[in-house]
């Protein structure tokens, strides 16, 4: 696998736990090299690093990884994987139990969006809801 850039995150000793809990939440996920500093591994084609650095670092959103969704089925996996000792947002965003924040988004809401008619009232919908109603937004 040939990506020049990747995400490293940084991890108090728990690497390898976090790793295996990426790898069971995302289809297509597998572990490609592992040691006692770091683990890398691929999410859907998209490599990570784990790296165990220590307590001195620690999530916040001014980073997170959006995870785009045809199905509301999609979306409730992800959701209900991630709230398993996460941290619930609102507006799709969710924070798992290592502190990582995501942004479970349905693919469709890019295009209610753009929509100068129907972009005001999507906003105003997802707003309200914290895991995204995919039903809800195509009722504007």
């Amino acid at each position: 696998m040939n990506q020049p850039i990747y995400p490293c995150l940084w991890f108090d000793g728990k690497s390898q736990e976090a790793a295996d809990f990426y790898c069971s939440v995302f289809p297509n996920a597998k572990i490609l090299s592992s040691n006692p500093m770091a683990v890398v591994f691929e999410l859907n084609g998209e490599k990570f690093m784990a790296l165990n650095g220590g307590p001195d670092y620690k999530f916040n959103e001014a980073i997170s990884f959006v995870v785009n969704c045809e199905t509301q089925a999609e979306i409730d996996h992800y959701w209900n994987k991630f709230a398993e000792e996460g941290q619930e947002g609102k507006c799709g965003w969710i924070k798992d139990k290592y502190g990582v924040s995501w942004q479970i988004i349905p693919t469709m809401l890019g295009k209610l969006m753009s929509d100068p008619e129907k972009a005001p009232k999507a906003m105003y919908a997802f707003m309200q809801m914290k895991k995204m109603d995919i039903e809800k937004l195509t009722q504007l």
